[in-house]
């Protein structure tokens, strides 16, 4: 089954995710896609952690992500947006490139059995991007949302730490 969650940045998504995961499994699984960029998002990162209790295991993997996710685990994938950044900055910006890796690895996670929890930011809602390589991220980020719903049993999206559910 795969849950879709997006979103605004603060809009409550992670506990969202968390809260669903805890009631589908006793031993959840955290992927988180991130790299650590500077100081503050380390400390993002901590606060993250910090909100889960010892029934969570944690996983990093910054592109690979259905090689860690097994049959009848129960997995939070945190978050699209920073998955796809490691894609767009490893091709040099490359949206046809970024989209292809992310449309290959998101057909994987279809074919496993297992609760996989998806988190993605609605970027495209927010300020129009000043910059080229901006404006391309957030048409990288749409499309790829836009397909991961295709695969999606059911999608949320949250507004104020209130679920809407769109599917």
């Amino acid at each position: 089954m795969i849950y879709y969650i997006t979103g605004g940045e603060r809009s409550g998504k992670s506990s969202y995710a968390q809260k669903l995961a805890e009631s589908l499994s006793d031993t959840p699984i955290y992927l988180a896609t991130s790299r650590i960029w500077d100081d503050n998002f380390k400390e993002r990162v901590e606060r993250h952690i910090s909100d889960r209790d010892d029934r969570w295991t944690t996983i990093e993997e910054e592109k690979l992500i259905s090689t860690f996710i097994s049959e009848k685990q129960t997995v939070v994938i945190d978050c699209v947006t920073l998955w796809l950044t490691n894609f767009y900055l490893d091709t040099k910006n490359d949206v046809q490139l970024s989209l292809e890796l992310a449309k290959k690895e998101i057909d994987k996670l279809a074919q496993i059995d297992a609760n996989i929890i998806i988190i993605s930011n609605e970027i495209g809602m927010g300020l129009h991007a000043q910059t080229e390589v901006g404006r391309k991220f957030t048409e990288l980020q749409g499309w790829t949302n836009q397909y991961i719903t295709q695969y999606a049993d059911k999608a949320v999206f949250m507004v104020s730490g209130l679920p809407l559910t769109l599917k």
